[in-house]
């Protein structure tokens, strides 16, 4: 086996193999029902499939436009106009990208200059840090407060300066399912009016949402829009995470930039996958009857686990629930997901893994995007010790 030899410098010395990945790979091991990393375990309709080898054989096998295939964005803009009465020109503000991951750190990379300010909110889903840290970014974290995990406005006031350049928002939010309101939307508009700042929209779960409540977009008000690179993701919508296909919305100006760091980290995406999803976009119906599928699921999971002492947090939309353990153990929760997965048999994330500070609130994430007798099997477990 080679090896390298001089000392490697890392760029992210902090960082190390993701929760998700280890929390996979111990359930993988120890035969627990995975809980923890975020896919369904059911697959999309035969139709998508079938678009996808149409394309195939039909010969659309090279790249795609840098942008993605204009069939694909204009049914994106679309989409977006139905639903949140936002206009978008497929040909200068929309990109189709490698998942949504990819998407937030192009924007990171288009437009963080060294020594530039980043507010996040935590807990902060794992991608946004390092892609701020690895543009000379500096972290200004506000904190989400349990139960309820709702920003607080005058927090985040305090935290902007001169050097704020970008405001990450994550709604619906991953890890603890809260769905901001109007009011935060008002709110982050009247904090950035009037300045440069940037808002990075993280809006994977814009389906997922719960109880009549409608998705709060950023492209829903003028203001927020003009000044907001929006990301979304067919792989959480069509139950495709593996695919990583997504998307960015923004004015053109922000888009210029976007687009001048993706065509060298990216370039395209897959062509017959674009091809077949503006095929399956044309049925509205497919998206806008998510949140019923999962609030269903939501609600099975929830009463599944009503015999339990977990004490289970709101979910207001995604696809994930959070459980405080108290009553349980008072272990730490990276030791609670430990002994979870090995000795109950079901995996799920401490929710520590999203702060900066590793700040254990005695609370961990479960992913309910599963079939029915996964999750049954999950609760006969859970029931047995917890």
């Amino acid at each position: 086996m080679p090896t390298f030899p001089a000392a490697v410098v890392s760029r992210l010395p902090a960082v190390g193999t993701t929760i998700f990945t280890t929390m996979s790979r111990l359930a993988q091991e120890c035969g627990a029902i995975n809980l923890s990393q975020g896919f369904p375990d059911f697959s999309a309709e035969d139709v998508l499939f079938e678009r996808v080898a149409h394309w195939m054989r039909a010969g659309h096998n090279q790249y795609a436009p840098m942008a993605g295939v204009p069939a694909l964005r204009q049914a994106i803009a679309d989409k977006v106009r139905a639903l949140y009465g936002a206009s978008y020109d497929p040909e200068h503000e929309i990109t189709v990208t490698a998942g949504a991951t990819q998407a937030l750190f192009t924007a990171v990379a288009a437009l963080v200059h060294p020594g530039d300010e980043v507010i996040v909110f935590e807990p902060v889903y794992d991608s946004y840090v390092p892609a701020i840290e690895l543009q000379g970014g500096i972290v200004r974290r506000a904190r989400l407060a349990a139960p309820d995990y709702r920003p607080d406005w005058q927090a985040v006031r305090a935290l902007l300066s001169p050097r704020t350049r970008m405001i990450m928002i994550n709604t619906p939010h991953n890890p603890t399912g809260t769905v901001w309101t109007e009011a935060d939307l008002n709110a982050l508009a009247a904090l950035t009016r009037d300045t440069g700042i940037i808002v990075v929209a993280d809006e994977v779960y814009e389906h997922i949402v719960f109880d009549g409540v409608h998705h709060q977009s950023a492209a829903l008000y003028p203001e927020l829009a003009a000044r907001s690179v929006i990301v979304s993701s067919f792989g959480k919508t069509y139950h495709v995470t593996g695919w990583k296909v997504g998307y960015v919305l923004a004015p053109r100006a922000l888009m210029t930039e976007f687009r001048k760091v993706h065509q060298f980290n990216v370039f395209t995406v897959n062509t017959p996958v674009q091809l077949a999803l503006a095929d399956y976009m044309a049925d509205a119906s497919r998206h806008l009857q998510l949140a019923d599928f999962y609030q269903t699921k939501r609600d099975f999971f929830r009463a599944g686990l009503a015999g339990t002492r977990f004490e289970l947090l709101p979910c207001a939309g995604t696809y994930f629930q959070t459980a405080r353990y108290t009553a349980i153990s008072a272990v730490p929760d990276t030791e609670f997901v430990d002994w979870l997965t090995r000795e109950v048999g079901v995996a799920a994330i401490p929710l520590s893994a999203f702060f900066g500070d590793g700040r254990d609130e005695k609370v961990i994430r479960f992913c309910f995007a599963k079939r029915d007798e996964t999750l049954t099997a999950a609760f006969e477990r859970l029931g047995r010790f917890c």
